[in-house]
């Protein structure tokens, strides 16, 4: 198939209209809301089950799988640009550190180990693909289509297929096992501030804010008849992408053996042209909430066009070995989310380890809505402590999925998995010494 603009606008176009059926679906059916199923994955599933990959109704193009990697450079291109400046890493929020930090190190050296030292000697699949789970489920359907950006470029085209699988296994499996946890928590006291399913607003099972809860997507900081203000912030954003796109390539051109992907590289030309903002004083044109929503629209359409770009032959080809990845991957990651989760929180363990476990398996907006089931009003202080331990977080995942090719394809997989276990279980030592870990 033969790429131009036009087959562009076809493809957007379809998945926005699947998007908004999605949408649909969720104001509507009530098998989609108690499932808490996000329109963005339904309009994945329905994308991969019309288009050429099996039915065929759709004319979706062949070209679906480069656009995760577009969408996950402008999502990255946004973070700098709403960051705080951070906060004390010390009690509540050391704890929170220290709980995520060490659960997303262990789960990245349990998929590498798998993957390097059990998988690929049974199976006849790349040492590589234990990776796909930590990335589908930690990170979600940006870090899956980060990671498989980064392998393709050594020729390990299928790691994207498979991470965008775990990806989407790991959505289902945060809110199915989400919800039943939950359940069962309330039922057996461990909520501290008890809100029953009965009890849940409308708008958190359809989606949809009332008028009384609806607010201002962002302040216009320019007159329209000179430049519109969305796109100044868009064109901000694009600017970034773009100069992560230089890096990317000019440092593959000096050292080919060091390939970076776009999206990290987005992010720290994002660092540095936030810097020259604020040395200009232009920073206070940009507006926070308006990037976020862009940074929000790019993640629903990197989902979709995630799903509907996994290859199904892929996907039959490793299912043995991913069944068991997988499996093992969630029975590990639920483990450590509830029994560690109770010995590290002083206060609201129940409510910190069901956010946990909605992000560590699918997304922050999986964990943020059964968050709000056990915690309407934000008494917990959950996010609070996130954000700011996400601040030093959030380094640490760029340097995973950025080096993590480059060790596995040069040889060294197996010792970058050990270094992941071994910095994982420090923290946790750490944590213990400082009384974190109780």
């Amino acid at each position: 198939m033969s790429f131009t603009p036009w087959t562009l606008l076809v493809d957007v176009g379809l998945i926005s209209g699947l998007l908004l059926l999605g949408k649909l679906a969720r104001a509507r059916i009530k098998l989609v809301q108690r499932l808490f199923l996000p329109p963005s994955l339904l309009a994945g599933f329905a994308a991969l089950l019309l288009g050429p990959g099996v039915l065929g109704w759709l004319p979706l193009s062949d070209r679906m799988g480069s656009y995760a990697s577009i969408l996950i450079a402008l999502v990255f291109s946004t973070l700098p640009l709403t960051s705080g400046k951070g906060g004390r890493g010390q009690g509540r929020i050391g704890r929170m550190w220290a709980y995520s930090q060490a659960g997303m190190l262990l789960q990245w050296a349990l998929g590498g180990l798998l993957g390097w030292f059990v998988l690929s000697r049974l199976w006849p699949v790349d040492p590589s693909c234990g990776l796909s789970m930590p990335a589908g489920f930690c990170g979600g359907h940006g870090t899956a289509a980060a990671i498989g950006e980064a392998f393709a470029k050594y020729g390990a085209e299928d790691i994207q297929t498979l991470a965008m699988t775990a990806a989407t296994v790991g959505i289902i499996a945060s809110v199915v096992i989400g919800l039943w946890v939950t359940r069962t928590g309330s039922e057996r006291g461990w909520t501290a501030y008890l809100s029953r399913f009965s009890d849940l607003p409308p708008e958190l099972r359809s989606g949809i804010l009332p008028d009384e809860r609806r607010v201002s997507m962002g302040k216009a900081a320019f007159s329209a008849i000179s430049l519109d203000s969305m796109t100044f912030n868009f064109g901000v954003v694009a600017l970034i992408a773009l100069a992560g796109y230089g890096i990317s390539q000019g440092v593959a051109a000096l050292w080919p053996a060091l390939m970076l992907p776009v999206f990290s590289c987005a992010f720290l030309a994002g660092i540095l042209i936030r810097g020259l903002l604020r040395k200009s004083g232009a920073d206070t044109y940009l507006s926070k909430p308006i990037i976020g929503h862009l940074s929000g629209a790019f993640t629903d359409y990197l989902v979709a066009f995630g799903v509907a770009s996994i290859k199904l032959e892929v996907v039959w080809r490793y299912i043995v070995p991913l069944s068991i990845l997988l499996v093992v991957g969630l029975v590990c990651t639920f483990l450590y989310v509830f029994l560690l989760g109770r010995r590290f929180h002083q206060s609201a363990w129940f409510e910190k380890s069901v956010f946990t476990w909605g992000w560590f398996t699918g997304t922050m907006a999986m964990g943020i809505a059964l968050l709000r089931i056990t915690d309407p009003d934000s008494r917990s202080g959950c996010l609070d402590d996130y954000a700011y331990a996400y601040l030093y977080i959030a380094p640490v995942e760029i340097a995973l999925v950025t080096f993590a090719p480059v060790c596995f394809t040069q040889g060294a997989g197996g010792w970058f998995a050990i270094g992941c276990a071994l910095a994982g279980l420090i923290i946790l030592l750490v944590s213990r010494k400082r009384g974190w870990l109780t």
